[in-house]
């Protein structure tokens, strides 16, 4: 992508983008940007091709949903926006562009509505999400009313987008394609660098050099925050300060500007001390475990430090923290069995997600249901991954979710199988979606954690989970892993769709984020 091409924040507003019509307004990514412009007045019509759960609420705001994709959808649209998964040669893009209309990128769009506010940026290979929910709830929490837009749901709030009064405008910003240069911060937030999407950037110096770019488009009255405890953090502080720009870090490092300190994490949650400059902070907990969750609120409490914003508010915002959809989100407990997803497809991210699943499940057994994303991530990566899962106790891995990707004989989860470090009894390899399920049943016992994990389709399958485990309580006789009205063996292959998911493209799910 040549983010060169596009309209930088701050040279159109969101009003003069008219009528606006998104191409796969039912993503995470489209939606939040469909909700947000709703929310703010702004006539908004879409198109789809499945019933996504977030179209209810988009037309209970006013917005018009088509199911379809057709050229007369455009009727009485001034703007319309699309997203990377949609390829340029699109039905309605073919037809925006010979009618003359506007057509921007998501990130375009995205960025006409921070103009006239102050941008807070989050970026990052992992944490994105959830960092700048917990920056949003803090600024909330300090009455900023801020507006926002999250690639993913805060639970306690239901919704990824929100257009507030307030002078703030919390944003997610993704590197996954280079958008996120579209973007001029007031705060520029940077969890962490490591490879990742190197189909788009090559190699780990071309992603570091353009999160460097992104950095250096914050606005000089504002500043830059990366971790100290990252490598990649610390030498894109390390290139900042050099340039003399003002850069803030924090971590548990002894030289981190805020540290933390103390910190412990159970299943009951996490909580540490920070301190800035030798002076101490307090105390801050979260009722979500994980260290690396500690570490992401660590960089709202030295937001909140730097705008001058009540520490109150920040200690009050984390320990409500409610955790965000599809991060170590807790779908229900069904015979015994503790059922959880989480959206981790990164090796880091996957080794952190279920080490603290670990601390879940204490004397239980942690078993995981696996879908990689994306061919070129699961090959270059493989050993990294496999690794990562061998910290559970049983693997069930499913195909790879690689829309668009041309798999060869032996590739994905054919390979990644034999790599995975665990005892052949304790990992299997499901080439169907409903085999999925019936191993979990057969495998899982009274006291165990299950968690779904990987690429976004894997989030549909925790309440066949739930489903499942609860037949098997219902009907002790039942064979192990037996679903209520289904046939185990007669199921839908995956390698791009899932039951019930359009494979056709502007459906608008996984592309979003990959």
């Amino acid at each position: 992508m040549n983010t060169a091409q596009f309209t930088p924040a701050g040279t159109l507003t969101a009003e003069d983008l008219g009528t606006i019509h998104l191409i796969g307004v039912g993503g995470v990514g489209m939606s939040g940007l469909a909700r947000l412009f709703l929310t703010r007045g702004i006539a908004v019509s879409g198109s789809e091709l499945r019933e996504w759960p977030s179209l209810a609420g988009l037309r209970a705001l006013g917005g018009t949903i088509h199911m379809s994709h057709e050229a007369s959808n455009l009727d009485g649209v001034d703007t319309v926006v699309y997203s990377s998964a949609i390829p340029q040669d699109h039905l309605e893009m073919a037809e925006a562009r010979r009618r003359g209309l506007r057509v921007l990128h998501r990130s375009e769009a995205l960025a006409a509505a921070m103009t006239g506010r102050r941008t807070v940026a989050v970026a990052g290979t992992h944490g994105k999400t959830t960092t700048t929910s917990m920056v949003t709830m803090v600024l909330q929490r300090a009455g900023a009313d801020p507006s926002f837009v999250i690639g993913g749901e805060i639970s306690e709030v239901g919704s990824g987008a929100h257009h507030g009064t307030g002078e703030y405008f919390v944003v997610e910003a993704d590197e996954s394609d280079r958008s996120f240069l579209i973007y001029r911060p007031y705060v520029s937030i940077i969890t962490n660098v490591e490879a990742d999407h190197l189909n788009t950037y090559g190699d780990l110096a071309n992603l570091e050099a353009t999160f460097a770019e992104f950095a250096r488009l914050t606005d000089p009255d504002g500043f830059i925050i990366t971790c100290a405890d990252d490598a990649g953090g610390r030498r894109l502080a390390e290139t900042l300060r050099a340039e003399g720009r003002r850069v803030h870090t924090y971590g548990e490092a002894a030289d981190a500007d805020l540290r933390l300190t103390e910190v412990s994490s159970s299943a009951r949650g996490v909580r540490y001390l920070a301190q800035i400059d030798g002076r101490s902070l307090g105390e801050f907990r979260l009722p979500v475990p994980g260290r690396h969750m500690g570490l992401n609120s660590a960089s709202a409490v030295l937001a909140t430090y730097l705008l001058d914003l009540p520490l109150e508010a920040a200690e009050a915002a984390l320990a409500a923290f409610p955790g965000v959809r599809r991060r170590f989100e807790r779908k229900g407990v069904a015979d015994d069995v503790l059922v959880y997803d989480e959206y981790a497809y990164h090796p880091t991210s996957m080794r952190l997600a279920l080490q603290t699943l670990r601390e879940v499940a204490g004397d239980g057994r942690l078993i995981v249901v696996f879908q990689p994303y994306r061919l070129y991530r699961t090959r270059d990566n493989q050993t990294e991954i496999a690794e990562a899962l061998a910290i559970a106790d049983e693997v069930v891995l499913l195909e790879v979710f690689g829309p668009g990707e041309l798999r060869a004989p032996g590739e994905g989860s054919a390979a990644l199988i034999e790599a995975i470090p665990l005892p052949a009894e304790r990992k299997v390899f499901v080439d169907s979606w409903e085999a999925a399920p019936v191993e979990v049943t057969r495998r899982a016992r009274p006291g165990d954690v299950v968690v779904t994990m990987g690429a976004p389709p894997s989030s549909l399958m925790g309440d066949q989970l739930l489903d499942a485990l609860s037949a098997r309580t219902a009907d002790p006789s039942a064979p192990a892993g037996t679903l209520p009205g289904s046939d185990a063996g007669g199921a839908t292959t995956i390698g791009g769709t899932v039951p019930g998911v359009g494979g056709g493209v502007g459906n608008g799910a996984a592309p979003a984020v990959g």
